[in-house]
């Protein structure tokens, strides 16, 4: 009987109650839109870094970590890259060797980070190839052909077929130099690491420094999912618990190699949690505003409800009933909603690239798709439920005053 006396009482000033569940939407579909948003973003950016950048998982020796020299190689990384591929849930799985070096063309130089990839590997292990914008990825008949990022390309004032001497550290500890002819520009959505990052084939970079091309600095795994790279590198390090222990080699996640990147992306969601609560506390006092007008508009139900028996408890929990109801309404209409705007969104994407050079610069695609697990819509829908219950304390303790005796006696 306190449920349908509650849900009656919701709806007795239907102008007043739909401008709180309207408010409560609006809110709901604000909060929820944006933390989709800055997820769907640092996700994004998340899923750019793996599959362009650094791959989920790395394999190097400790030495070279510390130093970059291009001796401190991987012991048998042929074997170690055929041991790895075994392990289910690996997608790919390359080898390179890696070094810093330096680029020049007849304008200008600039310091660079150079790999010498597997081709055909490097292809199924990052997306490259597919962000070309000008050139090739290596089909081409040049000699010594590199791939370069387009604001590398930019700073040095070159294009496809332009040359670029490379000027590197061989194994004995001289200073070599090489021509290249540029084959290919690409763009990533991180213009820092296509102005620092250039792609040649590894055969030519280790006959330059001197070593033999099955050498490697560097070993990439590339996963099916990423939910699976903590439980693939503790395989790994099982795999090569001996040499880890003799620090021979040293195994990292992309969290372990871009910190920056994870921290970015548990604060945006933590950030976007507290933004959603901030909205939902400033609805509750909307929502005690509405109650305690309802309250005192209803001074006379009230005491002549508790003059025919209703105890205090059962007057408190048919507020409370009232509020939560008013909330709910509200709440599931604005997480449906909100659920049907992510959806979509999530589909067609946002198209920012009004302001592409700024995000790029910072590592995030001009281009977001929101996306949201539907345990955040359980945890906000919790939220509204406990939104109203405090919001109902107020009111509650309002009504809770009256003396029935003098309440069935006002006049308003």
């Amino acid at each position: 009987m306190i449920f349908s006396i509650a849900w009656k009482n919701v709806w007795r000033n239907k102008l007043r109650s739909s401008i709180v569940i309207a408010s409560i939407i609006i809110g709901l579909l604000g909060g929820i839109f944006y933390l989709a948003f800055a997820k769907g973003m640092v996700q994004q950016q998340v899923s750019s870094a793996i599959h362009t950048e650094i791959s989920n998982i790395q394999l190097h020796n400790p030495k070279f970590l510390i130093n970059n020299e291009i001796n401190f190689v991987i012991n048998n990384p042929n074997k170690k890259v055929k041991a790895i591929r075994k392990i289910e849930g690996v997608e790919v799985v390359t080898s390179r060797i890696t070094s810093a070096a330096m680029a020049s063309s007849a304008i200008t130089g600039t310091g660079i980070f150079i790999n010498g990839i597997n081709v055909n590997e490097e292809k199924r292990v990052t997306n490259l190839s597919t962000l070309l914008i000008d050139g090739t990825y290596f089909n081409t008949k040049l000699r010594n052909p590199i791939v370069i990022g387009e604001k590398l390309a930019t700073k040095l004032k070159v294009k496809v077929r332009s040359k670029i001497v490379v000027t590197i550290q061989n194994s004995s500890g001289d200073i070599s130099y090489s021509a290249f002819r540029v084959a290919g520009i690409f763009k990533t959505n991180n213009s820092n690491y296509d102005q620092m990052n250039v792609f040649v084939i590894k055969e030519d970079l280790a006959n330059i420094i001197g070593i033999d091309s099955s050498e490697a600095t560097e070993i990439a795994v590339l996963l099916k999912h990423n939910k699976l790279t903590t439980s693939v590198s503790e395989e790994i390090a099982s795999l090569f618990k001996d040499e880890i222990s003799q620090k021979k080699i040293v195994v990292r996640t992309w969290d372990d190699i871009s910190p920056v990147l994870k921290m970015m992306n548990e604060m945006t969601i933590q950030y976007s949690m507290i933004f959603v609560i901030i909205i939902l506390v400033a609805l509750s006092f909307g929502i005690i505003n509405t109650m305690l007008m309802a309250i005192m508009e209803r001074v006379r139900e009230i005491g002549m409800l508790m003059a025919i028996g209703m105890n205090k408890a059962q007057v408190f929990f048919m507020i409370m009933l009232e509020t939560i109801f008013l909330s709910l309404t509200g709440g599931v209409i604005g997480l449906s909603l909100s659920w049907t705007l992510v959806a979509i969104m999530g589909i067609t994407g946002i198209d920012l690239s009004v302001i592409a050079e700024g995000l790029n610069s910072m590592g995030y695609s001009s281009f977001v798709y929101p996306e949201l697990d539907v345990i955040y819509y359980i945890l906000i829908g919790l939220l509204v439920i406990v939104t109203a219950i405090f919001a109902s304390i107020m009111p509650g303790r309002k009504a809770l005053k009256f003396n029935p005796a003098k309440a069935v006696r006002h006049n308003l």
